[in-house]
């Protein structure tokens, strides 16, 4: 037996154009997006013995392997995560940010114009081009607040579309993962570019949601989205969807569904981009459009509430100029049921007080064993309600009229939704602003203890004195007793001696609050009703409402509330673009270290291919020499 030179050089040869081969692949997939580079394994063969010395007979490439480092692929997928969605976020918020920006201004715009409108009517209050123009600005703010409500609707929509859109990309995913894992099962985990593909597939999904990667014995590796939610089992695929928003149907859900099962999924514990969008749409987007409600209704009952306290040009006592605040189109949203209550399950909120509204939603629900609850969905509160016969009386500045609820019925309450949409001016006469106002006067021998505002006047109402010419109305008060009576102009009685509760008359058209220090026990208030054309009283109550701290329980203006909500915005947009910078930079050091384990390194590859490529001559050589060494022999025995 002697040294095989030839085969020696044969399997040089063989193992060199591996080596080739695999970096010239690398150097032609340097710019592709996900390719891992490769490496050849070389061994040597088993060597032989000859004498008493062994001898090596060749080399061969045992294994042709992809870099790939499982814990580098996992922090970059926890990177694109992190990084798309607050991408996502900042995004959104962005858009929203430009919307009150550009759009939005209009709207404390127009409601200062309307306050200088109402100011001039004050000032000239017979003339009838200017109340037509305060009529003009009141009908441009509300189509200011129904444009921007639209704007919000608009963002709700596209938002809803999005998350559509991405749930059909993941099924797509999906499929091709289970196909890939179906591969891998077959080749048991050995074709490098399919597992690259499987790779590219995953880091993608990681944009859209967490994403969890189990390996499997067989080679396949399953998906997990949330770490809830199998997306991938083997070459098992499950599908996302999307089903009716549950109780508003214009907010739709997620959810997963394998076979004939079907599973919600929580969105906030999906992150990416995903997570983002809900989070968008549920917790920046519909408070900002509940709080644009709670202005359109602070809006409309605080301009037809000072209707109330005044005449208009005729005498009369002034009607709305607003659409009432619970008219069914300025209530459209307030209450929504969920799938699981009763068919009969029904209610209806009405607003009592819109300064104690603070655009929070919340969530009621009944059972035999507990009863009415109610719970603020922004602080977690919950509160028991006694039903006074069919309606529950809060403090946040609502009521709920029971029509018909059973046991586990639950439904959410959102008093402010839909307002902004609603609001429309339903005045068309320039002459029913109620610039006059009654004159109230005190009697000189009263106790100086006690003092009434005014709320409303209601003519409809039996007693009403009437706006004629010397027309008046006094009370005279007992805050000892808790009592009163009333006496027309002519100082006839109205009647006997009445009890009231709490710090409110509502009587003979008239209704007013009582302030009291002290206890009296025959203090008189004149509330003189005559009407005069040079009136200018409420007029100029009304402008003064611009600065009057009326809503969010007294903490803010009219105007503040819109305000706030465009800070607010402002301020998450602000904090969105610094969380990108931050996960932007984590996710640049992740795929640095990917790169530098896996990505092909163009000068280290060039190396290698002068490297093998003189390793294939020098090995070629071999077989040049050991043929002409045999050529030698065959010619020495001729």
């Amino acid at each position: 037996m002697s040294i095989d030179l030839l085969n020696i050089a044969r399997t040089g040869v063989q193992a060199s154009q591996a080596q080739l081969g695999v970096t010239s692949n690398n150097i032609a997939n340097a710019n592709t997006e996900g390719y891992n580079r490769q490496v050849a394994t070389q061994a040597s063969t088993e060597s032989q013995r000859l004498g008493n010395n062994f001898y090596g007979t060749g080399t061969y490439v045992s294994d042709v392997k992809r870099v790939y480092n499982e814990f580098a692929a996992r922090e970059l997928r926890i990177g694109q995560t992190s990084m798309s969605a607050a991408e996502t976020s900042y995004s959104k918020l962005s858009e929203l940010d430009q919307i009150y920006s550009q759009i939005g201004k209009m709207v404390p715009e127009n409601l200062n114009n309307f306050f200088a409108s109402i100011n001039s009517v004050a000032d000239l209050p017979t003339d009838l081009g200017i109340r037509t123009s305060s009529l003009s600005s009141a009908q441009q703010l509300a189509i200011g607040l129904n444009q921007m409500q639209s704007q919000l609707d608009g963002q709700v929509k596209q938002t809803n579309n999005q998350i559509e859109s991405i749930t059909t990309r993941i099924n797509e995913i999906s499929k091709e993962l289970g196909n890939i894992n179906l591969e891998l099962m077959k080749s048991q985990d050995q074709d490098s570019q399919v597992l690259d593909k499987q790779d590219a597939l995953i880091l993608e999904l990681s944009q859209y949601a967490q994403v969890n990667v189990i390996p499997l014995d067989t080679g396949a590796k399953s998906i997990m989205l949330g770490g809830s939610v199998m997306l991938v089992s083997g070459e098992v695929s499950m599908k996302m969807g999307m089903s009716t928003g549950d109780p508003y149907p214009n907010e739709p859900r997620i959810n997963a569904s394998i076979g004939d099962k079907t599973l919600n999924v929580d969105p906030s514990k999906l992150g990416g981009q995903l997570g983002a969008l809900f989070s968008f749409r549920d917790d920046t987007l519909l408070p900002a459009s509940t709080e644009l409600g709670q202005l359109a209704l602070g809006i409309a009952d605080t301009f037809n509430e000072m209707q109330s306290k005044g005449f208009d040009l005729n005498g009369a006592v002034g009607s709305d100029i607003f659409r009432d605040i619970n008219n069914p189109l300025m209530a459209t949203g307030r209450a929504g049921g969920y799938s699981t209550n009763s068919p009969t399950a029904a209610l209806s909120v009405n607003i009592d007080d819109v300064g104690a509204l603070s655009g929070s939603s919340y969530e009621l629900s009944f059972t035999t064993a507990d009863g009415y609850q109610l719970k603020d969905t922004q602080t977690g509160k919950a509160t028991p309600f006694a039903l006074s016969g069919s309606q529950l009386t809060t403090e946040a500045g609502f009521s709920i009229n029971i029509v018909a609820i059973e046991d586990g019925d639950k439904f959410e309450i959102r008093p402010t939704a839909g307002a902004a949409t609603g609001l429309k001016v339903v005045m068309t006469d320039p002459e029913g602003i109620a610039a006059a106002g009654p004159t109230l006067t005190s009697a000189t021998t009263n106790s100086g203890n006690t003092s009434v505002s005014l709320n409303s006047m209601d003519s409809s109402v039996a007693g009403f004195q009437g706006t004629a010419t010397g027309s008046s109305i006094t009370f005279t008060i007992d805050t000892a007793a808790n009592t009163y009576q009333a006496f027309n102009s002519a100082g006839v009685s109205l009647g006997p001696s009445t009890s009231y509760t709490g710090n409110n008359i509502n009587a003979f058209g008239m209704d007013f609050d009582i302030t009291s220090s002290g206890t009296a026990t025959a203090d008189r208030f004149t509330f003189d009703l005559a009407f005069a054309e040079g009136n200018n009283s409420n007029a100029v109550e009304m402008a003064k409402l611009s600065d009057v701290k009326l809503m969010n329980n007294g903490t803010g203006t009219l105007t503040s509330v819109f305000e706030n909500t465009k800070l607010d915005i402002g301020s998450q947009t602000k904090s969105a673009e610094v969380r990108v910078g931050s996960a932007t930079a984590i996710y640049q050091q992740a795929s640095n270290r990917v790169q530098s384990e896996s990505g092909v390194n163009l000068d280290e590859e060039a190396a290698n291919l002068l490297r093998f490529q003189q390793s294939y001559q020098a090995a070629a050589r071999i077989m040049t020499t050991a043929q002409t060494i045999f050529d030698t022999l065959l010619s020495s025995v001729r």
